[in-house]
């Protein structure tokens, strides 16, 4: 009867059955309970719960729960012993076998040659640690739109501490940054070590502090990153900047005339994306401009065309020569020193998704 009963009672003394909860509860308040009392709950007597009453053996008496529990303290620091020795003898011989293999190669201090970085704080850590170690130069491409005032002076004490180490930036936007006052605010705060550059269109997000680590976005919302330091990636996001800055237009120069009366560069740029097939929403966020924004234009350029439909629009951008990328004006020699408005790699979605 015992072992059927075990069967049915599948548990320990830590914690019972609900019926040989209530049986043994009343054992403790009365001193014992008749021997029927716990014919249902065997597990009682299996684990020593109870026992029968000496003097009387129509009766059984409970153990004392206090020596129970030093039973069952006993019993796990048992198990938490033999674990112990477990896990040091899989150390010991894994550490046999690692020492017979080649060694790897140390990381470097700052991580890996690709690490991921979780969340706002990590990235914010990352950068700032990149900051403090730059001493020659920081790059960066700027996605988007009109930059808001608040966004640029999150990073002001970076750009400001990378200056008084005589460290070069250089910053890329979009032509639609032009017409944002906080950057031409921070420019003039920045002094003469300021350069940047504007595209009708750049890459997504990226930073790169002395050629030796870079950080991109890692996820649609950027609130992942990547911290690359393997010198294949580094070295060609680099050449992909370099490439970018010679086609780009100093933002001091005006933007090149399109030639044709009535169109202005941001329709020229909307004209060759349309030419390419694409939807009002994709050359919107390509531009840096509001969907809003963008159909006015479009409207605009109907009207200074005469199209009367998307059809003719486009039959109309191919007659004048607005199906082609612009070029940008003559740039002179390479390009020089000089930082734009810190090191910011835009990536969470704070005002327009910016992490200083």
């Amino acid at each position: 009867m015992a072992g059927h009963g075990a069967e049915e009672h599948p548990h320990g003394a830590d914690r019972l059955c609900e019926a040989g909860d209530r049986v043994y509860s009343r054992a403790v308040r009365r001193g014992r309970v008749p021997r029927g009392d716990a014919e249902p709950v065997p597990c009682l007597l299996d684990l020593a719960l109870l026992h029968p009453d000496p003097d009387d053996m129509a009766w059984l008496v409970p153990t004392a729960p206090q020596e129970v529990m030093t039973r069952l303290l006993r019993g796990l620091y048992d198990e938490v012993s033999a674990s112990q020795r477990r896990v040091g003898s899989a150390v010991a011989a894994f550490e046999w076998y690692a020492g017979i293999g080649p060694q790897p190669q140390a990381a470097s201090a700052e991580g890996g040659a690709i690490r991921v970085l979780d969340g706002l704080s990590r990235i914010q850590a990352a950068m700032d640690e990149a900051t403090e170690a730059c001493t020659t130069e920081v790059l960066t491409v700027q996605p988007g739109g009109i930059r808001p005032e608040h966004e640029l002076t999150e990073g002001l004490h970076r750009a400001l501490a990378l200056r008084g180490r005589g460290v070069r930036m250089r910053d890329l936007y979009t032509h639609v940054a032009r017409h944002g006052q906080g950057l031409l605010n921070y420019l003039e705060l920045m002094g003469g070590t300021v350069q940047a550059r504007t595209l009708d269109e750049v890459i997504d997000r990226l930073i790169l502090f002395d050629r030796t680590v870079a950080f991109i976005p890692a996820n649609a919302d950027r609130t992942l990153a990547l911290e690359l330091r393997h010198p294949a990636l580094v070295e060609y996001l680099g050449t992909v900047f370099e490439r970018l800055w010679r086609l780009a237009i100093p933002l001091t120069a005006p933007l090149p005339d399109t030639g044709i009366e009535g169109i202005s560069h941001r329709e020229r740029s909307i004209a060759a994306l349309l030419a390419e097939g694409h939807q009002d929403a994709v050359i919107a966020e390509r531009l840096g401009i509001s969907v809003r924004t963008c159909r006015a234009h479009i409207a605009r350029l109907s009207e200074t065309l005469g199209a009367a439909n998307r059809t003719q629009l486009g039959v109309r951008i191919a007659q004048v020569g607005l199906d082609g990328a612009s070029r940008p004006a003559d740039l002179g020699p390479g390009p020089g020193p000089g930082p734009g408005p810190g090191p910011s790699l835009t990536l969470p979605d704070q005002g327009s998704r910016t992490v200083r």
